[in-house]
């Protein structure tokens, strides 16, 4: 990290690390705070508080002992998490980079956060992000989009550690999990549509989603508005001018090329390839 970088970098950086980021493992190359509050939907007093970051690891960690992840909660695991908890989640390069490419709506929304002065090589993968836009990801936005509706209306369970009973039990649905619903299908038709997602989301749809978090909006109509979307999206992704899948060659490319300057320039080449011990 440089004294360039912006205080909104620095701060979210240093939380990842306050949060016991192995440094000796990999340097973070980009950091954001997500969920709720990224997307614009965050409720005062509700919600956790969701950081990602994206590191490229040293390079025995590449080699010999693998780092794809740091993953880290300030709640037990055995329980889920209340408002004022904090989850890290960290991917390398790597990871990221397949993920993307795969069309992880969560994973793409780091494409379409800038990068912070200082910023070098998270910068080169923004410049490159037609890389991974492709217009066959407008089925995961949907599978992620339907599997969200499924746990609504309790077909598919209701999340981990029996999460959100409260919702169920003040608003008679999972008035959360039907606010993801409609963000993700509209993000996906925005994205096939335009090759972007715009965040936080904008008006009016963000008040709706909030409408939607408050309990505002009937179980009923998020399954007709969701239906709704989803052929929406079917629709856009016919007309989509995004290519039809991600070229794979060209990602591994980029990211080798990246890897490869970022140990050259933090000194890396040459000192970090020995297995573990």
């Amino acid at each position: 990290m440089t004294e360039s970088k912006s205080s909104r970098s620095i701060q979210v950086m240093d939380e990842i690390f306050a949060h016991g980021f192995p440094v000796e493992r990999g340097r973070l190359i980009h950091a954001l705070v997500g969920g709720s509050q990224l997307h614009g939907v965050k409720l005062e007093g509700t919600d956790d508080h969701d950081i990602y970051g994206v590191y490229i690891e040293a390079p025995h960690c590449c080699f010999w002992e693998e780092f794809p992840h740091y993953v880290t909660s300030t709640a037990p695991q055995s329980e889920r998490n209340t408002a004022g908890d904090v989850d890290v989640i960290c991917y390398s390069l790597r990871r990221f980079a397949r993920l993307a490419a795969a069309g992880n709506p969560t994973i793409l929304h780091m494409l379409f956060t800038p990068a912070d002065t200082g910023e070098e090589f998270w910068s080169q993968v923004l410049a490159s992000r037609d890389l991974f836009l492709a217009k066959s990801h407008a089925l995961k936005y949907k599978g992620y989009a339907d599997a969200q509706l499924r746990r609504m209306t309790g077909d598919r369970g209701r999340g981990k550690h029996g999460q959100r009973p409260d919702l169920e039990q003040k608003y008679g649905f999972d008035v959360k999990a039907g606010m993801h619903v409609l963000r993700l299908l509209h993000e996906g038709i925005e994205f096939v549509s335009r090759g972007w997602v715009t965040l936080p989301r904008p008006e009016p749809e963000r008040s709706s989603l909030i409408a939607v978090r408050r309990g505002e909006r009937t179980e009923d109509y998020v399954i007709r508005e969701a239906n709704r979307l989803m052929a929406e999206l079917d629709a856009a992704a016919q007309d989509s001018p995004l290519p039809g899948q991600v070229d794979l060659v060209a990602v591994g490319k980029l990211v080798t090329k990246i890897y490869l300057e970022a140990w050259e320039q933090w000194g890396w080449c040459g000192s970090g390839l020995r297995p573990a011990t």
